[in-house]
């Protein structure tokens, strides 16, 4: 179920202990420190941290911003051992403190915010080491609280993106992986046009979710629903606020590629090779493969780039796709070089990976 659990991670809810849910200049604190986590101001933090922790001490919207702090600073978090560990800690004081919050009827929808957070990240984080027990019985507890949620959405905005992107996921990953169908027999009923246009309402109307539901609502139209000029929307207005996170960059550089507006993504791509970092240099190298052979015709250089990335290691959440869109790229290029033999071996690499709708037509139009 790693789709249904996944979105739970990054959910940033409306923080407040008693009375904090009105506490406007105390919001405003949260709202200027994810602002700084979103674009990589990773030193402007603390000062503010400080003075929210001042005023809510044993609130668990501390560990909460300290994880999603490294949640982003240290992208993928998974992968350094020493931040992985301190991750989870801070979620674990999160999940803590939000039970004292649930024995309180005012303060209990915020707790369910929280424990769906912070269960959430847990989850995604066994998932991706790979032990399936602990991030089901992480899930499930996220699930629990996703629930809650659909109680208290009309009381507050926030709660039209975890409610949109259950209604949107419970329908769409079984349908993308028939395997999980019997395991959710007994989940609650979705819709997919609903969960969209709930997550639409977050991204307009929330606060503390709207760059999320914005993110998130990008992401299924470029993947799932193949609206790319709506994707594109969203990922523009995400760079323009946020210029120094590589990731809403990364992905609007993608959108554009996807609409075939070459020159415009073409100075967005020059800012983005510079990150050498991380897992961003398989993007890169997909992404000048991709305006070599669409763009320019340039099969030689087409290929050179897309062996560049396939050179590269995929990050399983981020960047998986560009090797499967690197494989469909050689197979196309084969195939006009007339070596059928070497465009099915191709495509049936990118088989192997992509999850992509329009990806996977055009894979099984060609192995069919």
């Amino acid at each position: 179920m790693k789709r249904i659990v996944f979105f739970l991670f990054l959910l940033i809810p409306p923080f407040a202990k008693a009375q904090l849910l009105y506490d406007a200049p105390t919001q405003n604190l949260v709202l200027e420190a994810i602002d700084h986590i979103y674009n990589y101001e990773f030193g402007a933090v603390e000062p503010l941290a400080r003075q929210i922790k001042a005023k809510y001490p044993n609130h668990p919207v501390n560990p909460l911003l300290k994880a999603i702090q490294l949640h982003w600073q240290y992208l993928p978090v998974k992968d350094n051992k020493a931040m992985s560990g301190q991750y989870q800690s801070y979620l674990q004081e999160c999940l803590n403190k939000a039970k004292v919050l649930e024995k309180d009827a005012k303060t209990r929808p915020e707790a369910a915010f929280f424990s769906m957070a912070g269960h959430g990240y847990i989850a995604l984080i066994h998932n991706y080491n790979d032990d399936k027990i602990k991030a089901a019985s992480e899930g499930k507890k996220a699930y629990n609280y996703v629930m809650d949620g659909f109680k208290y959405m009309e009381r507050n905005p926030e709660f039209y993106f975890s409610s949109g992107l259950y209604n949107y996921y419970v329908i769409r990953y079984p349908e993308d992986h028939p395997i999980v169908k019997p395991l959710i027999l007994f989940f609650k009923d979705g819709n997919r046009e609903e969960g969209l246009r709930q997550m639409d309402i977050a991204a307009r109307k929330g606060i503390f979710t709207r760059t999320e539901s914005a993110f998130y609502l990008a992401r299924i139209f470029l993947k799932h629903e193949l609206r790319y000029e709506k994707a594109s929307n969203y990922l523009s207005t995400l760079t323009q606020k946020y210029p120094n996170n590589p990731v809403f960059l990364m992905k609007n550089i993608e959108a554009l590629l996807l609409l075939g507006q070459y020159e415009e993504a073409e100075p967005f791509l020059e800012r983005f090779k510079r990150r050498t970092d991380k897992f961003f240099p398989i993007a890169a190298h997909t992404f000048e493969g991709i305006v070599e052979e669409k763009h320019l015709k340039h099969d030689g250089a087409a290929a050179k780039a897309y062996q560049a990335a396939l050179r590269q290691p995929f990050d399983s959440e981020y960047t998986k796709e560009y090797h499967a869109f690197a494989y469909a790229g050689l197979a196309r290029i084969a195939l006009r070089a007339g070596d059928r033999a070497k465009a099915t071996l191709y495509y049936k690499k990118a088989e192997e990976l992509a999850e992509y709708k329009a990806l996977i037509k055009e894979i099984k139009t060609y192995l069919k």
